[in-house]
């Protein structure tokens, strides 16, 4: 039996990051961003009913429903993703991988079904390397001009769903721009400006407003448990490659995984 399988579900796994249901979304994505995390586990009384995520907050935080109300006022239970799966302590941790694939998060129970735990790709990478090189584990890089209108850019995450986009000035290279930094700007949006004037606000938001930079990148020829201890040190999502000076693909923690 090789080495992966006799490693445990709970010799990965993480202390659960909880949020309660009737939690404002502005606390959520405080401890998001706090604790680094993404998705949380989402509670009521105590159970488990489902996660919340930064895409699911931007997309709330977004919505013309939701247009006077500041972020401070709207509840977690607007956000929860009830589709979650879990697993026990004490499975193969060859059991996370198939879970990790389809879902950002796997909640652990006990035999008594007590929350106990979490295990992300974060905590699954650690331990299990694809093998391979970064071209294996590569997708495409998708971009946006840095002059495009932030709500342009949220209705192409939504309707193609893509997560990231490459910020470009013509074919220079500015930045990324992510789900966390929509959610990061509405927030701030919505805590700032009146609701009759949000919905202005939000028209006129740039995609380079919100991008984040400098861009962390690595070379084709990075070996892949080089950029996993990158990503993990950084504790970001994605890494871009780059290839004779041009971005030409990217690697996430979805990418790697799925290459397990």
């Amino acid at each position: 039996m090789s080495d992966r399988f006799q490693v445990l579900v709970k010799d990965v796994m993480a202390k659960p990051i909880t949020i309660a249901k009737s939690a404002f979304v502005s606390e959520a994505l405080d401890k998001m961003l706090g604790e680094g995390v993404d998705p949380l586990i989402v509670t009521n009384n105590g159970t488990v009913i489902g996660t919340t995520s930064r895409a699911a907050i931007a997309e709330t935080l977004g919505s013309r429903k939701t247009q006077a109300l500041k972020a401070t006022s709207i509840h977690v239970a607007n956000t929860v993703e009830e589709n979650f799966t879990s697993a026990y302590p004490d499975q193969s941790i060859d059991v996370l991988v198939p879970l990790l694939q389809h879902y950002k998060l796997v909640v652990v129970f006990d035999a008594e079904h007590r929350l106990i735990g979490q295990v992300t790709a974060g905590d699954l990478l650690k331990v299990l390397r694809p093998a391979g090189g970064i071209l294996d584990v590569m997708e495409p890089a998708h971009t946006i001009q840095g002059e495009e209108r932030a709500v342009h850019l949220r209705r192409r995450m939504l309707d193609h769903e893509i997560d990231r986009f490459i910020v470009e000035d013509g074919d220079a290279v500015l930045g990324i721009v992510t789900e966390t930094d929509v959610a990061k700007a509405l927030h701030a949006l919505k805590d700032i400006v009146e609701g009759t004037h949000q919905d202005y606000r939000i028209r006129n938001l740039l995609v380079r407003d919100i991008m984040t930079t400098p861009l962390i990148s690595v070379d084709a020829d990075t070996d892949v448990s080089d950029v996993i201890d990158l990503m993990l040190k950084k504790n970001i999502s994605s890494v871009p490659i780059r290839q004779n000076n041009r971005i030409t693909g990217v690697v996430t923690r979805n990418s790697l995984v799925q290459g397990l």
